[in-house]
C-alpha cells in the first residue's frame, strides 16, 4: 500500500505578534508544554537578562540558567547543571548563541526545547541544527526541533538593527541555496524534497519582494515567519540543503579564513547569495538581489564589510572546501583565481548597474 502522507516535524506552537513574551506561561499551559511551570530558562548576560525581570514574576516554579557564550563547552555546562532537577521543558530566551546552547543541552538530558529569541539575526531559531564553537573552530550539531516558537515582535524591535537586517540576508539566500539543490538534481542525481525546496523559496520571496523595512512590524513578522519556515524546511529534509548552497559556502569561507574578521552570518549569506546567483546565469535576479540588499543595509560588495577584492577571491575558491560532498554552482564551475577576478569584475559592473 502507497504512502500517502506523511508526518512533517515541526513545533507544536508558533506565536509570532507583539506582546507574546508576557503570555509565555499561558501558552506552554494551554499547550500542555508545561502545566507545572517547572521550566529550566536559559538566558544570557544581554537581552536575555533584562528580560528576565519582566516574566520571572510569571514564572515562579522556573529556575534561571545564565550562560556566558555560544560555545560546546558552555552547552555541556548548561546541560550538566540541569540533571541536578526536573523540569517539563528548556526555555532558550536571548539571542542565536544562546537559543543554540539551550537546544544542544535540552537534546542532551532529554527535554523539548522552547525557542524565544530576541533577535532575527538567522534561520537556526527554529532549525534541528546547534552551531556552536568547539576547539577545532565551529561545529553544527544535530539536535530536535523546537516543541515551540515564541516570537515578541516588541522585543525584536529593541534588538540592534543589523541584527536583524542579518537574518534578512539569510532568508534571501535560501532562493540562491535552493537554486543550488536544483542544479545538484540535475547534474548529479541528488533527491530533492519538493516541499522543503518549496517552504524555504518562498520563505525567501516573502522578504525579498516586501516592501516595508524591519521598523515595520509587518515586515518584522514576514521575517520571522521566513525564518520560522526555513528552519521546518531542513526538519523535512533533513539537513541543511534548503537553506545553504554556494551562498553558505562563501560564508564559511569568510569565517574560516578570516575568523577575527568575519562579519555576521546573514551579511556574508547574502552577498554569497547575490554573487553566486550571478556565476549561475541570472544576472537580472542578482542585481534584483542586490538592490534589496542594499535598501536593507547590507552588503554586496566585500569592501562593505571589510575585506579586499583579493580576499574575497580567496574565499570563493576555498569555499567549496567547507562542504565536501555539497554539490553547488561552485563546485559545478569549479573556476581558478584569474577566472573568478574576472567574474566578480562583471558582477560589480552588473549590480553597479
Amino acid at each position: 500500500m502507497p504512502v500517502l502522507s506523511r508526518l512533517i516535524p515541526s513545533p507544536v506552537v508558533v506565536e509570532i505578534r507583539r506582546g507574546a513574551l508576557d503570555d509565555l506561561a499561558s501558552v506552554l499551559a494551554d499547550e500542555r508544554i508545561s502545566h507545572s511551570g517547572r521550566l529550566a530558562v536559559a538566558v544570557s548576560n544581554g537581552s536575555g537578562a533584562r528580560l528576565r525581570e519582566r516574566i520571572a514574576p510569571s514564572l515562579p516554579g522556573a529556575t534561571w540558567y545564565e550562560v556566558g557564550g555560544g560555545t560546546l563547552d558552555d552547552a555541556i555546562r548548561l546541560a550538566g547543571e540541569m540533571k541536578a532537577d526536573r523540569y517539563d521543558a528548556v526555555v532558550g530566551l536571548g539571542g542565536g548563541k544562546i537559543i543554540d546552547c539551550a537546544k544542544f543541552a535540552a537534546a542532551r538530558v532529554g527535554l523539548p526545547l522552547v525557542a524565544v529569541p530576541t533577535n532575527l539575526s538567522h534561520d537556526g531559531l527554529c532549525s534541528p541544527v546547534a552551531t556552536l564553537d568547539n576547539d577545532a573552530g565551529r561545529g553544527s550539531y544535530g539536535v530536535p526541533n523546537p516543541i515551540a516558537v515564541l516570537i515578541d515582535l516588541d522585543v525584536i524591535r529593541e534588538a540592534p538593527p543589523r541584527f536583524v537586517r542579518s537574518g534578512i540576508g539569510d532568508a534571501i539566500s535560501n532562493i540562491s541555496a535552493v537554486a543550488d539543490w536544483e542544479l545538484s538534481h540535475r547534474v548529479t542525481g541528488e533527491k530533492i524534497d519538493g516541499l522543503a525546496a518549496a517552504m524555504a523559496r518562498q520563505a525567501g520571496e516573502a522578504v525579498l519582494r516586501h516592501p516595508g523595512g524591519i521598523g515595520d512590524n509587518d515586515f518584522l513578522q514576514v521575517l520571522a515567519e521566513a525564518l520560522v519556515l526555513t528552519g521546518v524546511a531542513m526538519s523535512i529534509s533533513g539537513d541543511s540543503r534548503p537553506a545553504s548552497g554556494a551562498c553558505h559556502e562563501i560564508n564559511h569561507g569568510f569565517d574560516l579564513l578570516f575568523p577575527k574578521r568575519a562579519a555576521s552570518h546573514g551579511e556574508q549569506c547574502g552577498l554569497g547569495a547575490a554573487f553566486a546567483m550571478y556565476l549561475r546565469g541570472a544576472h537580472e535576479e542578482s542585481a534584483g538581489m542586490a538592490e534589496v540588499l542594499s535598501r536593507h543595509e547590507l552588503p554586496v560588495l566585500p569592501k562593505d564589510i571589510g575585506f579586499t577584492v583579493d580576499e574575497f577571491v580567496r574565499v570563493v575558491e576555498f569555499a567549496p572546501e567547507t562542504r565536501p560532498g555539497r554539490y553547488t554552482i561552485l563546485e559545478h564551475l569549479d573556476l581558478k583565481t584569474e577566472q573568478i577576478k574576472d567574474v566578480y569584475a562583471d558582477y560589480v559592473k552588473a549590480i553597479g548597474s
